[in-house]
């Protein structure tokens, strides 16, 4: 019993120890010149498996050929996924001219 007791309980901390925020960043050009950002949320279903609302970073960049694209999870947006047990999962897009 009590081996059992200590698997589980190193299983359960490697699962909470593990998991992660991810977050992609790419330039676009020669990437942000200015530092002028433009923030807007992406909205998922089921984990992301279903999108009801994305943003377009070209569009955000407002006409400008150098900026960088940042799409990462805040905490605000880990804790509504985690509220909402993965039904709502939001995302952040950051445009950084």
């Amino acid at each position: 019993m009590k081996n059992r007791f200590s698997n589980l309980a190193i299983a359960a901390t490697l699962v909470v120890v593990m998991t992660s925020c991810f977050t992609l960043t790419y330039p676009v050009g020669k990437g942000a010149k200015t530092g002028v950002e433009v923030t807007k949320k992406n909205h998922y279903l089921f984990y992301g498996l279903a999108g009801i609302s994305t943003s377009n970073p070209t569009e955000m960049a407002g006409g400008a050929t150098d900026y960088e694209v940042t799409i990462t999870h805040t905490f605000v947006d880990g804790l509504l996924n985690g509220i909402t047990f993965g039904i709502y999962t939001p995302t952040t897009t950051i445009v950084r001219k």
